[in-house]
């Protein structure tokens, strides 16, 4: 799928306010341990539900592999966009803070999110994996997701992370 038909499903999905089914809840707190749930749990509904279809077709896919017992990957997962939380920016301002990522260059983000109002929440949305490895650190979770979290919309580090092939796959396929 293209990245901007991702995108654009993606946001009109977001604008449903609704939670998670309550087994999937359930599933993902079989998955995470209860302080990467806490964090799971403090997103958006729109987020935790994407985040769930995500875990659901890496789950999937590495089915039939020898990683499919392997809860590691499921985390990473369910948490690669935990950082969006403290961005608090809904569809509107991420479908922007999007957009100014794309025309900003790449030390933007760093400098919009030592600002403050709106331009901080988009510097601090646009650097979403970085800051959500440090949160995923700071609870102690797996340091599979943080660093998954910390690299999943980098093209140049996922690869270099020791996962294996197929998790990486999984996992870049997943999110799309």
């Amino acid at each position: 799928m293209s990245h901007a038909l991702h995108l654009t499903r993606r946001f009109f999905g977001a604008l449903w306010p609704g939670p998670p089914r309550a087994r999937e809840l359930d599933w993902v707190a079989d998955v995470l341990h209860p302080d990467e749930y806490i964090l799971f749990r403090r997103l958006p509904n729109h987020d935790q539900r994407h985040l769930i279809r995500v875990a659901r077709r890496v789950q999937s896919t590495l089915a039939q592999t020898e990683h499919a017992d392997d809860t590691r990957w499921l985390a990473a997962a369910l948490l690669h966009d935990v950082g969006k939380h403290d961005a608090r920016l809904g569809p509107y301002g991420r479908a922007v803070a999007t957009i100014c990522g794309r025309l900003g260059g790449p030390e933007m983000p760093y400098a919009w999110s030592g600002q403050r109002g709106f331009t901080r929440r988009v510097g601090l949305y646009l650097r979403h994996g970085e800051l959500g490895s440090d949160m995923i650190r700071l609870a102690h979770g797996r340091e599979e997701a943080a660093l998954w979290s910390e690299a999943h919309n980098r093209h140049d580090l996922p690869e270099r992370l020791g996962f294996p092939q197929a998790v990486v796959d999984a996992l870049l396929d997943a999110d799309g």
